[in-house]
This record gives C-alpha cells, structure tokens and sequence, in this order.
C-alpha cells in the first residue's frame, strides 16, 4: 500500500510540475496577464507583439518582435523579468523600454512574462531557455554593458565572429571597435547609451578598455589555438558565458582547496587551476582518443 501511495504521490507531482526547475512564469496564460499586455506593451509592441505598434514607428529602435521564438525562447525568465522590472537599461538595451516595478507585482510579472512567451513561433519550450543567473557574483562592471546572452545566445554569433584569433594563436583576442561598428553603425544606433559609448571610443580612435577576466600566471602557457583544433568547446573553460550578460572573475588555485589538500583530504580541483587541466586532458585522451600532453614543459615553458 505504501508503494502504491508513493507511486501515486509522484504521479501528482510530475503532473503539476512540482520540483522542476525555478522557472517563474505560469504554465498558461491568463485574461489578467493579456489585459496588462494590452495596456502596457502593446502601444510599442504591437497587439501580436511583432514589434509594430502604434508608437513604434515614431521610436529610433524598433521595439523586439516578440513572436521570434528563434530569438525570444533563448532568452531566461531572469531576462525578461528584469527587463519588464526595471527597463531596457537593466541589459544593456534602450531606456525607451521603460521598468514597471512600480506597476507591477512580482506575480503580475511573472504573469506578463508568461504571455509573452505564449506568443512566440515556434512556440516557448522552457528546455531550451539558457540557465542563469545572468549577472554572476564577482562580475566586474565593464565600461560598456556587453551581454554574451544577447550576442552569443539568443542572436547565437559564433564565439570566433567576434575572438577570431582563438583558432589561429595562443590568445583568443578581443573584438576590435571597427568590428563592432560593423554592426552598431546602424543597429541600436540611435536611443541605445551603451551602443552611444562605443561610438564615442570610435570617433575617438580609442580601443575599449575592457576589464580583464581571465589570466593565466606569466609562468603557465595556455594557447587557445590548441584547444579549438581539437574541438574543445569555449564553455569547457569559460562556462556556459553564452548565458550571462556578465563575466565573473573565474580563478583557478584558491587558498581552501590548497589547505584541505595539505592536511590530506583529497577534493576536486577547482576550475582552471592544473589539476582541473590535467584531469581534462586525461579525459580527453581516454574517451577521445587525444593525445593531450601531459608533461610539465607543454604548458610551463
């Protein structure tokens, strides 16, 4: 009877969808959630949410069309409930979206975010939304608010558009200000403050001085060009930097894992320090059939 009761139990949840991931919209949409949709968004978004409402036109930034899914099912809750919140300017994007925290509960939000989602085609399948959190602990500010979640996950620019010295040197290399303006010369170019910066460090002639996130010690070589022939994949290092809108500072050797280690209890080593690189290049050489080195001179030369 026991076994049964559990069975059941399980049953029940998995119908209701209890215990699955944190995700804050509803399952379906409401009257309330389209009244609020009516009202607030759809002068600039359109009653079908194409982007086409009767304010657009008078807007120098095209409002999203909500119906691409290929864009919009990307993209997390985490996104579009701080969008909707606090405004465009919360991810890099224009303030001509404005927040509405003080118009909204967190449950009309959730609400709202859930009606827009039923709008996309192909429809919203939350297993394809990105994992957050989107702004990491530890994540520097940058002089310009650049989301890899925009570029590198909903847009899904290859990693190498825009680092195209990873697969030909030891450093992935930063994007240049030309190749950004060969986009951002007419998108966003107008009513967007963080697309205004980069133009302001191009009619400078001034690089962007990005904050720099990941360093290996002078005495260790990492060359990326290795690792891109043999297909190994940027989240490998990185993380999954195709879901934030923010790069944490990621650090390998740390003082906890050292001290457990000196007193004999044995952990996993932590990212990006060389027990985690040895590991990897042993797993690669096991189930892949790689021959990634595994002496001291091939990084520390």
């Amino acid at each position: 009877m026991q076994a049964r009761l559990t069975a059941l139990a399980v049953v029940i949840v998995v119908a209701l969808g209890w215990g699955a991931s944190a995700d804050v919209t509803p399952k379906r949409t409401t009257p309330a959630a389209k009244a609020m949709y009516d009202q607030y968004c759809a002068a600039c978004h359109g009653p079908e949410g194409r982007g086409d409402g009767a304010s657009a036109a008078g807007l120098p930034i095209k409002p999203w069309n909500l119906t691409d899914g290929r864009l919009m099912n990307r993209l997390p809750d985490e996104f579009l409930v701080l969008t909707i919140e606090r405004g465009g300017p919360a991810v890099g994007l224009s303030p001509l979206m404005p927040g509405f925290k003080q118009y909204f509960s967190s449950a009309q939000v959730a609400e709202v975010v859930a009606y827009v989602r039923s709008l996309a085609e192909p429809p919203y399948d939350p297993s394809a939304a990105l994992p957050g959190p989107i702004y990491p602990p530890d994540a520097p500010a940058q002089p310009i608010l650049f989301g890899h979640l925009i570029h590198a996950g909903a847009y899904q620019i290859d990693c190498q558009y825009c680092h195209t010295e990873a697969r030909r040197a030891e450093f992935a290399g930063l994007p240049s200000v030309e190749k950004c303006m060969g986009c951002h010369k007419i998108i966003g170019a107008e009513g967007n403050p963080e697309i205004k910066k980069l133009h302001g460090y191009w009619e400078r002639k001034e690089p962007i001085p990005w904050v720099w996130i990941y360093k290996v010690p002078e005495f260790v070589s990492f060359p990326h060009n290795a690792h891109v022939r043999a297909e190994v994949a940027c989240q490998t290092c990185h993380g999954r930097i195709e879901s934030m809108m923010a790069i944490p500072a990621v650090r390998g050797p740390n003082l906890a894992n050292d001290a457990l280690n000196l007193v004999g209890l044995p952990v996993a080593p932590p990212r990006l320090s060389m027990g985690w690189c040895v590991e990897c290049h042993r797993e690669q050489n096991r189930t892949r059939g790689m021959n990634a080195p595994l002496d001291c001179t091939a990084c520390h030369h």
